[in-house]
C-alpha cells in the first residue's frame, strides 16, 4: 500500500496533465491534442493505454495514470491496474510496474507475460527468473508468450540447469515448436556455450526465419566455429532462404578468421547480386577485413576505391590492413590522404600509423604524426601515448620515447613495459632495470613476459 501511495504522489508531483482542468478525452488522438468532449470510461483508457504501451510514450501514459486516479476508474479495475502494469513493464519502469504488479489480486497470464519480459528485456534476469516461478507456484501455466523471456533470462543469467529444466517444460507443453520460443533457445544454447544442443533444436524446428539462420551463424562464430557457421550459411543457401545484413557480417568475420579466400569471394559474390536488397556501406569494410587477411591487397584496394562513401572506419580498416601486413609506405601515404580529403582520424587511425611508422622507422613522419596528436588533443590517452612511447623506442630516439612516458598522466602495465623494453632493445639494460623496480614502486604487477625479458636483459649485460 505505501507503494502504491508514493506512487501516486510522484505523478501528482511531476506528471500532473494539464487537461485535468480542462475537458478529458474519448480517443488516443483526443488525449495527444487535448481536446475531448466526454469523460473517458475505462474500457477507453484501456485502449488509450494500450496505444501508449505499444509506442512506449511513458509521458503521456503517467498523465493518464494521474487522470485514471482522479477520475476513480482505478478503483477495484483488474483491468486497468493489468493495463497500467504492462504499460510501465513495456517502458521498462520495472519499479512502478512492481508496484502496481503487487496491488493486483487476480493475476492473468497476460499481466504475469508483460512483467518477466520487462524484467527480462532490461537487464534483470534474476528477477524475471523469480517471477517465472513465483507464477508456476500460483499455478498459471506458460505459454508461447512467456517462454521466450524466460529461455532469454536464463541465457543472459547463464544459469544452464534452469535453463535446460526450462526447454523440458516448453518440450513437454509443446511450445517448443513455436518459431520465437525456439529461437530463444537456439540463442541460449549459444550463450552456454552449447552448439550442439543449438544444432539439435535448429535441425528440429518446422518452420525457421531469418532470425534462426543469424542465431545459429553468429553462435558458431562467438563460440569459435567458424567451419560450421560457413556450413550453415551453404546450408540457408540450398533450402532458398534469404540472408541479410547482420547473417553475412558474421560470415565475413569467419571468412577472415579462416583466411577464407574463396568462400569470402563467395560471400561478395551473394552480396553484389543481392545489393538492392542489401546495404552495401555496411559490408564494404567487413569485406575489407576478409581480403586483407587473405593477403589479397588488390582486391581491397579496388573495393575501398569503389565505396561511394568513406567513413573513419572504412579508412581506420585500411590503413590498419595495410600496417599488419607490412605494407607500411601504403599505410602511411593512405593517411596522408585520408587528412587531404577531410576525413577525421581517431585514436584508431594513428595507433595504426605508429605501428607502420615502426616497421619502417619513419621517425620524420612519426614526429609530425606526435605533433599533429598534440594539436588535435589526442596525446593525453594512455593508449596514444603508448603507441609514441613504442614508435620512439624503435626509432631510436629514446629521449623523445622517455618525455612522452614521464608525460603519460596514467600509466598502465602495457606502457611500462613499452618503455622498459625500449631500453632493453637499445642494450640499456642499466635503465631498463631501474625502470622495473620504478614500476613496482608504482604498484604496477608485472606479467611473466616482462619478468622473462628482464632476465635476459640482466643475462646479456653480465656477459
Amino acid at each position: 500500500m505505501d507503494g502504491v501511495l508514493s506512487l501516486n504522489r510522484k505523478l501528482f508531483k511531476h506528471h500532473w496533465p494539464p487537461f485535468l482542468n480542462k475537458t478529458p478525452f474519448t480517443t488516443h488522438a483526443h488525449f495527444v491534442d487535448k481536446s475531448l468532449l466526454q469523460p473517458l470510461s475505462s474500457l477507453q483508457c484501456g485502449a488509450i493505454l494500450q496505444s501508449l504501451t505499444n509506442i512506449k510514450w511513458l509521458t503521456k501514459g503517467q498523465q493518464l495514470h494521474a487522470y485514471i486516479i482522479v477520475s476513480g476508474n482505478i478503483q477495484n479495475n483488474t483491468y486497468l491496474t493489468t493495463k497500467l502494469a504492462a504499460f510501465y513493464a513495456n517502458c521498462g519502469h520495472m519499479t512502478d510496474a512492481q508496484v502496481i504488479f503487487d496491488g493486483i489480486v487476480l493475476k492473468n497470464s497476460f499481466l504475469w507475460n508483460f512483467m518477466i519480459r520487462g524484467y527480462a528485456c532490461n537487464g534483470l534476469p534474476v528477477k524475471a527468473l523469480v517471477l517465472y516461478q513465483q507464477m508456476s507456484c500460483f499455478g498459471q501455466k506458460a505459454d508461447k508468450f512467456t517462454y521466450p523471456f524466460v529461455i532469454k533470462a536464463c541465457g543472459d543469467f547463464l544459469n544452464v540447469e534452469m535453463g535446460r529444466r526450462i526447454h523440458g517444460e516448453a518440450v513437454h507443453s509443446g511450445f517448443d515448436s513455436d518459431i520465437y520460443v525456439a529461437n530463444s533457445l537456439l540463442a541460449m544454447y549459444s550463450k552456454f556455450g552449447d552448439m550442439w544442443t543449438a544444432r539439435m533444436v535448429f535441425d528440429r524446428m518446422p518452420v525457421r526465419d531469418i532470425t534462426s539462420w543469424n542465431t545459429m551463424i553468429s553462435g558458431y562464430v562467438k563460440n569459435g566455429k567458424p567451419k560450421e557457421a560457413l556450413t550453415i550459411f551453404y546450408l540457408m543457401k540450398q533450402t532458398g532462404s534469404s540472408s541479410d545484413g547482420m547473417t553475412l557480417v558474421g560470415l565475413l568475420c569467419t571468412c577472415a578468421d579462416l583466411a577464407a579466400l574463396k568462400q569470402g569471394k563467395e560471400i561478395h559474390g551473394y552480396v553484389i547480386r543481392n545489393r538492392y536488397a542489401l546495404c552495401m556501406d555496411f559490408l564494404m569494410n567487413p569485406l575489407i577485413e576478409v581480403y586483407f587477411k587473405c593477403n589479397s591487397m588488390v582486391y581491397v584496394r579496388r573495393l575501398f576505391e569503389k565505396m561511394a562513401w568513406k567513413d573513419t572506419v572504412s579508412w581506420n580498416s585500411m590503413i590498419s590492413g595495410y600496417a599488419r601486413n607490412n605494407y607500411a609506405f601504403e599505410s602511411l601515404s593512405l593517411f596522408c590522404r585520408m587528412i587531404q580529403e577531410g576525413a577525421k582520424p581517431d585514436q584508431v587511425t594513428f595507433i595504426s600509423v605508429l605501428v607502420a611508422c615502426d616497421q619502417i622507422t619513419a621517425l620524420q613522419f612519426g614526429m609530425s604524426v606526435h605533433s599533429y596528436l598534440v594539436k588535435n588533443g589526442f596525446g593525453a590517452t594512455t593508449v596514444v601515448a603508448t603507441a609514441l612511447i613504442d614508435m620512439y623506442a624503435k626509432c631510436g630516439n629514446l629521449a623523445c620515447a622517455r618525455r612522452v612516458f614521464c608525460e603519460t598522466p596514467e600509466k598502465n602495465l602495457i606502457c611500462w613495459s613499452v618503455m622498459i623494453s625500449g631500453y632493453g632493445i637499445h642494450g640499456m639494460g642499466r635503465e631498463a632495470v631501474s625502470l622495473f623496480h620504478e614500476m613496482i614502486k608504482n604498484n604496477i604487477i608485472p606479467d611473466e613476459v616482462i619478468q622473462d625479458w628482464l632476465l635476459k636483459v640482466k643475462k646479456s649485460s653480465t656477459q
